[in-house]
């Protein structure tokens, strides 16, 4: 395979070959500010950000040489577009946004520099210093724009990347920016808009899923749904591989390691109890994989290889099977987990022991994945009816008191004192 430029390979002990971009030293020595980096095992991913360094080095370079930086690629030094350049070499975007979330991002961005002005320029060739508190209001009535109504979610995510982009370039380049104008994004006042509740989906559907496709040869989709509902875990963690034998019945340990990397929580999930087995229907689609390696789900290349699946081609799956086994469009793994979220609800599991399953660190994000299911509104509703008839009782026990008290005799009633 071809390699970008200034990127090197080296074979990991595990067998994986992993990607490092390396400045040559006679650059170094010139004081190269573009920095070594490890680029991961992932070689689509590593081209992309290959691509986005050796930009930045193209342009230190053709500065050092003293010629006009004319590359069609090479933003302006101030613009927006250069801004989220800048952004995305942060430490602020490599550390805090996930791999399967950075396509958005460059979505997003795509769509803030490309947006028009009414002169027909970008708004991606402007300075960032020309974007003023009024400025980002008008952007932001032309995000929402579109023909066949407002998108307002969009406009959402657009203004949130250009305040949180503004405020990490900012500090790191603060002469590119005008010192007596804050963030011109904070404050932004968006339309109200009714947002949309993540779809969950019931065990039945689950477990019919997962036994169509046992019985259509896609273990692996059938475990990774099961997994997802049953024990919580991110789709994504599942299928990049962090899930592992190594973590499942080990020694004299009834339990299923479930990490979840983008908490850095690790929860072990009981078996079983004594006699009581908690996930026997689990456990049985997870008898039905090969073990070819250490992490669960995994697809054989060759005899003795395999690797973990695409993100993207798992999702394939889903879809095919999904429609194939007539189960409702907003079947996914995500959606199971949800799911399984919501059931400990319908369990009516304190906070706390709702969150001891999930791994989840606060009760605001723990709430938003337990659904109002009609099961929870019911149950809640008999609660509330108990209360009344439990209130209703105790006046009429008092009343009757009152009016016994009322009718008896002043013998009685110095008695009863």
């Amino acid at each position: 395979m071809q390699l970008p430029r200034h990127v090197i390979p080296k074979q990991l002990a595990r067998g994986e070959t992993a990607y490092y971009y390396n400045v040559p030293t006679k650059y170094r020595k010139l004081k190269c500010p573009v920095e070594n980096e490890p680029l991961g095992t992932d070689f689509a991913v590593m081209t992309k950000r290959a691509g986005v360094l050796n930009g930045q080095f193209d342009e230190w370079d053709t500065q050092r040489k003293g010629l006009p930086i004319s590359a069609p690629n090479t933003p302006k030094y101030g613009t927006i577009d250069w801004l989220f350049r800048e952004y995305k070499i942060s430490r602020a975007y490599l550390d805090k946004v996930g791999v399967r979330s950075r396509d958005d991002y460059e979505w997003a961005m795509d769509q803030v520099c490309n947006t028009l002005t009414k002169k027909g320029d970008r708004i991606g060739d402007r300075l960032a210093k020309t974007i003023t508190p009024r400025a980002a209001d008008r952007l932001y009535d032309k995000f929402i724009e579109r023909e066949d109504g407002e998108r307002l979610r969009t406009g959402e995510k657009l203004v949130v990347l250009c305040r949180k982009s503004w405020r990490v370039v900012r500090r790191l380049f603060p002469d590119e920016f005008p010192k007596d104008v804050p963030n011109p994004w904070v404050g932004v006042t968006m339309k109200t808009r009714v947002k949309k509740k993540k779809p969950a989906v019931t065990r039945d559907e689950v477990y019919a899923f997962a036994h169509g496709c046992i019985e259509h040869g896609e273990v692996e989709a059938a475990a990774v749904a099961v997994i997802c509902f049953e024990w919580l875990q991110r789709p994504e963690n599942v299928i990049a591989g962090h899930i592992k034998w190594s973590g499942y019945r080990t020694g004299s340990k009834s339990t299923i390691r479930i990490e979840h990397h983008k908490t850095g929580e690790i929860v072990d999930h009981p078996l079983e109890d004594g006699d009581i087995k908690f996930d026997e229907e689990a456990e049985e689609v997870l008898s039905r994989l090969k073990r070819l390696g250490t992490p669960m789900i995994l697809y054989e290349i060759e005899e003795g290889k395999a690797k973990p699946f695409g993100f993207s081609t798992m999702q394939h799956k889903v879809q095919r099977m999904r429609v194939k086994l007539g189960l409702p469009s907003h079947f996914t793994f995500d959606a199971g987990r949800h799911g399984g979220m919501t059931e400990l609800e319908e369990a009516e599991l304190t906070d706390g022991q709702g969150r001891a399953l999930s791994a989840h660190r606060t009760q605001q994000s723990y709430i938003g994945y337990a659904k109002r299911t009609e099961k929870r509104v019911l149950a809640a509703t008999h609660k509330r009816h108990a209360h009344r008839l439990a209130n209703e009782m105790a006046t009429d026990v008092q009343n009757e008191q009152q009016k016994s008290v009322q009718n008896a005799s002043p013998e009685q009633r110095v008695i009863a004192e």
